[in-house]
This record gives structure tokens, C-alpha cells and sequence, in this order.
């Protein structure tokens, strides 16, 4: 495993323990301010050391991982596990996540007490 001294960039470590499929998708993640350190939005290029926690928000769920060892290139699962310690809360069950806001075939456009049913069931 290549493990460095000193820092690496917060983009390029989270795209290296595999938390997100790309580089480019772990810039954007950051620019977006979807990523955080030590509960701080951060910039791609802000630098990780080892102890920080980084807090990634993905669609409906927050990954919360801590930085075990700083890797620079992109390793295997089992590698890549070994180098953060993941304290996420658990996913909610995808039947319960899918069921809000799915409509029969065929069904329409939905009605303005439909949308407000909706919006009430997501919580807006």
C-alpha cells in the first residue's frame, strides 16, 4: 500500500479509500460544499492528516468516516478499509426511501392536493 508522509489532498484521499467512483466526482463533491472536515466545508485541495473526520453527504445519507492512514493512490477494498474508520449511522431500508412519491403508470400528472401530499411526506 502507498502510504505517504505529511498530507494529501481531501479530494484525492476520498477518492483513494473509495468513497466516491472519481477524482473529478470528489472535486465537485467538495466545491459543492458536500464534503467537510472536522465539521468544516472544505476546498478539493485542503489537506487531510490522520484523526480528521470527514463527513460526506450523499443523496438521503451522510457517510461519517476517520482518517486511519493517509493514501495517495487508489488501493483495493480491503486495503482501503484499513486506512479509515467508518462511524456512519446506518442507511434507512430502501423500501422506505422509494416509497415516497411514486406514481401508477399512466396516472397522470398529479393534482395540487397530491403535490401538497407529497411535499408533506418529504417533509417540505
Amino acid at each position: 500500500m502507498a502510504e505517504h508522509e505529511g498530507s494529501v489532498r481531501v479530494d484525492s484521499w476520498i477518492w483513494s479509500v473509495r468513497l466516491v467512483k472519481t477524482r473529478a466526482l470528489a472535486a465537485a463533491a467538495c466545491r459543492a460544499g458536500h464534503v467537510r472536515v472536522n465539521g468544516e466545508r472544505v476546498k478539493p485541495a485542503q489537506a487531510l492528516k490522520p484523526g480528521d473526520e470527514v463527513r460526506i453527504r450523499e443523496e438521503n445519507h451522510e457517510r461519517v468516516v476517520v482518517v486511519r492512514k493517509l493514501i495517495r493512490k487508489r488501493v483495493g477494498a480491503e486495503a482501503a478499509a484499513e486506512c479509515l474508520v467508518d462511524n456512519s449511522p446506518p442507511r434507512p431500508p430502501r423500501e422506505f426511501v422509494a416509497a415516497a412519491g411514486q406514481r401508477d403508470r399512466g396516472a397522470g400528472r398529479p393534482t395540487k392536493r397530491e403535490r401538497r401530499e407529497f411535499d408533506q411526506l418529504r417533509g417540505h
